[in-house]
């Protein structure tokens, strides 16, 4: 069903699909069957959505990353952007061009992912998360409200990162000239778990099965299966990880 206001220009369309009120949907955009496109979206050209997929009100997808001269950084970019099936994008989010979107992923309220970016299957990217260009997220990670993922970092599988976690890549304050060697983010590898709060320097890695406690500010590398706490974060003691789940079990 599309509803009559709607502007729909492709033919690429699934069965059982709904198009709602005002949604605009450009051409060369490929729908799958059982999709449903809530009033106020907008999709551009190139986006392929799977099937059983939802778009919640106000969503863009297939934005164009623009400079407008104050950037150091030049944005480079393909005009595709895939949406796994099963996926839900939250009202509000902003997906840019050159993404790629898992199946059975949540994308929160007002989540806004750079171009670049990959993000897997049965993730969780919470309400008002910013994911920067050129990231990697694995495979049921979960990033929760207002946390900032870094342009140039990697994010593992099985991963939690909590809310207001923030990040950066740079160094030089934006003082220099952008270079994809110099401005690196955070490597989160898999099974890590970052407390609320905390704050991950440029190029630090967070070794697997690896806590990082709420407020600490990480400004060296955090071996595996360890926990580390503190301004500037230090190491605590070791942690196990579960044989029966991906959760951490901190010894006494």
């Amino acid at each position: 069903m599309i509803h009559h206001t709607a502007v729909v220009e492709t033919q690429n369309i699934g069965n059982n699909v709904v198009i709602k009120e005002f949604a605009i949907i450009r051409e060369n955009v490929v729908i799958g069957h059982n999709v449903i496109i809530h009033p106020h979206v907008v999709i551009e050209s190139g986006t392929v959505i799977g099937d059983g997929t939802e778009i919640f009100p106000g969503a863009y997808i297939g934005k164009e990353p623009k400079g407008a001269g104050a950037t150091a950084r030049t944005p480079e970019f393909n005009r595709t952007v895939k949406i796994g099936a099963h996926t839900s994008i939250g009202p509000h989010a902003v997906i840019y061009y050159d993404v790629v979107i898992g199946n059975n992923t949540l994308i929160g309220d007002s989540a806004s992912i750079r171009e670049k970016c990959c993000i897997g299957d049965f993730c969780i990217i919470s309400r008002c998360v910013t994911i920067n260009y050129n990231t990697r997220i694995g495979n049921r990670t979960k990033i929760m409200d207002l946390t900032h993922i870094t342009g140039n970092a990697s994010v593992g599988s099985n991963v939690f990162v909590s809310a207001n976690v923030g990040m950066a890549n740079d160094n030089h304050f934006g003082t220099v000239p952008y270079s994809d060697r110099e401005m690196i983010g955070p490597e989160i590898q898999d099974n890590v778990a970052i407390g609320v709060g905390a704050i991950l320097l440029p190029g630090v890695v967070i070794g697997k099965n690896a806590l990082v406690a709420a407020g600490a500010v990480v400004t060296r590398d955090v071996p595996e299966s360890t926990l580390f706490m503190g301004v500037p974060a230090r190491f605590v003691k070791n942690v196990v990880a579960s044989s029966h789940s991906e959760n951490l079990v901190v010894p006494d």
